[in-house]
């Protein structure tokens, strides 16, 4: 879900040519969901092997980062760990979700309804630990550097954008912000056109979210920043404060002095101090590293080509552009990309 206040903050929006020569993080979950809603077939059902094993989320790691990569962006991922306790309600509520999108699935079948078979089916996706496992493999089988978080990806992607080992944390939530992360860009794996519900198609662009521009327009610090996300509702208070919301919340925000005290007086039905704390303190893995290597043609076959059945000619094609990549960086210095 990750937090409804971005209508407030401030984008700047960039073209992938803006990014070449930056190191990104990405956020593995945030990305590889998007892939399994997308990337489909007509009436919904998503890219499978002769197994039936899922592979939409291959063919997006595999061509989309292949092409982020060859515009000159130097990539890592981050994989979620284990998540905090105060998560546990929003993961419930997304799972009926998903149950209740299941069941009018299945309805749309019976009436052979392609258009409504489509929309529900992009709702019941779910990963695998399979799934989470080959794309790890994928991924360092590209040269792609992956790190582990012990719990959120967020919090992780934050730690290493402060520390001035990325450049940016790419993810369309925006709560690597409140972890203190400096830069967030949206839209990065986004195809770059989406349909609206009149039909239509609007182009779709990344955008840059920067966390000193997003506390000086709305004149708060990053205090207030989690506060006012918490009035208006996270993944660990989904609701927020009924009645509450981005606007309203950040004129509370800059009322009081002191952060405590916006509480006192809202007095809200949940432990804010608890989920304050996630923010300010959420574990991290400090001894990741990121090492560029030269993709391993072998092992992307053998997971790809063998055991998910891709196009051998596909396969081969975007190989070819990775690995040209890498020579083209090797040539340059890889110094240069840090």
């Amino acid at each position: 879900m990750g937090v409804n206040i971005s209508e407030l903050l401030p984008k700047k929006e960039i073209k992938f040519e803006n990014l070449a020569g930056k190191t990104i993080a990405i956020d593995y979950f945030n990305m590889a969901y998007q892939f399994l809603s997308s990337i489909r077939q007509r009436d919904g059902t998503p890219l499978m092997d002769k197994k039936g094993n899922i592979t939409s989320v291959y063919v997006g790691l595999f061509s989309r980062l292949t092409r982020l990569i060859t515009y000159g962006i130097r990539l890592c991922v981050v994989f979620d760990g284990v998540p905090p306790k105060l998560k546990a309600k929003e993961q419930e509520e997304r799972k009926l979700r998903k149950d209740e999108a299941m069941f009018k699935l299945k309805e749309a079948i019976a009436r052979e309804d392609i258009e409504e078979m489509y929309k529900y089916s992009k709702r019941t996706s779910y990963l695998t630990k399979d799934m989470i496992e080959d794309s790890k493999l994928l991924l360092k089988a590209m040269g792609i550097p992956v790190v582990q978080a012990p719990s959120e990806a967020d919090a992780q992607m934050a730690y290493m954008n402060k520390n001035g080992d990325v450049w940016g944390c790419a993810t369309n939530d925006i709560d690597p912000l409140l972890h203190g992360a400096p830069r967030l860009i949206m839209n990065l794996t986004f195809a770059q056109k989406r349909k609206l519900p009149s039909g239509n198609f609007i182009f779709i662009y990344p955008k840059i979210i920067e966390l000193e521009n997003v506390l000086q327009e709305l004149s708060i610090d990053i205090d207030r920043l989690i506060a006012l996300a918490i009035l208006v509702g996270t993944d660990y208070n989904p609701e927020g404060v009924p009645g509450i919301g981005p606007k309203r919340a950040l004129d509370i925000v800059k009322r009081y002095k002191k952060i405590k005290t916006i509480f006192e007086e809202i007095k809200p039905e949940f432990d804010w101090e608890e989920i304050f704390g996630l923010f300010k303190k959420m574990p991290v893995e400090k001894k990741y590293r990121l090492e560029w290597k030269e993709p391993d043609e072998e092992k992307i076959k053998e997971l790809l080509v063998e055991k998910h059945d891709f196009s051998p000619e596909r396969v081969e094609n975007t190989l070819e552009k990775l690995k040209k990549e890498f020579e083209k960086k090797k040539q340059t210095g890889l110094s240069k990309w840090l």
